[in-house]
């Protein structure tokens, strides 16, 4: 047998499911010995895939402070990788601070708490997603995404938006693995 049309990917504690397992056409040339390791190596393939699954539970992060919400969760960790929420600019008591530039720093204050409650820092982001109201604020926001994401930067998509809910300019969404 051989797997087709199906794989196993063994990364960020996930296993994508094998589609099928289609048995090959016997022919004149194989013999059962070899038909005999392909269901051997199927089944072990099935078999590692169902076990990285079976271990990754999932736990709710949220900083120190933050209140639960009922609708969404500030983090997800799912074995060493981390799910986070869009972040806007609100600080503590739900304000956003006047300047574009404060309000992009507040917002990776933001993903910084979700990554400390994880004990987790912004050297373990592998992946950001920016949302902006205002394209022309692309390069301000660059200026303090930069000096808060060191060498190697996360890969990032940016993103410009008609609106955001409520009255931030700017809304951001990372993955962090340990």
């Amino acid at each position: 047998m051989v797997a087709k049309e199906g794989y196993c990917v063994v990364d960020h504690d996930t296993c994508a499911h094998l589609n099928q397992v289609i048995p090959e056409p016997l022919n004149a040339q194989s013999n059962k010995g070899d038909e005999m390791q392909k269901l051997i190596a199927a089944v072990a393939l099935v078999s590692l895939c169902s076990a990285l699954t079976a271990g990754a539970e999932k736990r709710v992060v949220r900083p120190s402070g933050a209140e639960p919400s009922a609708s969404w969760s500030h983090g997800i960790l799912v074995g060493d990788t981390l799910y986070m929420s869009g972040m806007g600019g609100e600080d503590a008591a739900g304000k956003i601070p006047g300047d574009f530039d404060a309000e992009v720093k507040q917002a990776l204050d933001n993903i910084d708490a979700v990554l400390k409650a994880a004990g987790m820092s912004s050297g373990d982001v592998v992946s950001v997603q920016v949302y902006l109201t205002d394209g022309a604020t692309f390069d301000r926001m660059n200026a303090v995404y930069k000096a808060f994401f060191k060498d190697p930067r996360p890969t990032r998509t940016t993103v410009v938006v008609a609106k955001l809910v409520g009255l931030g300019h700017i809304e951001i969404t990372a993955t962090a693995r340990k």
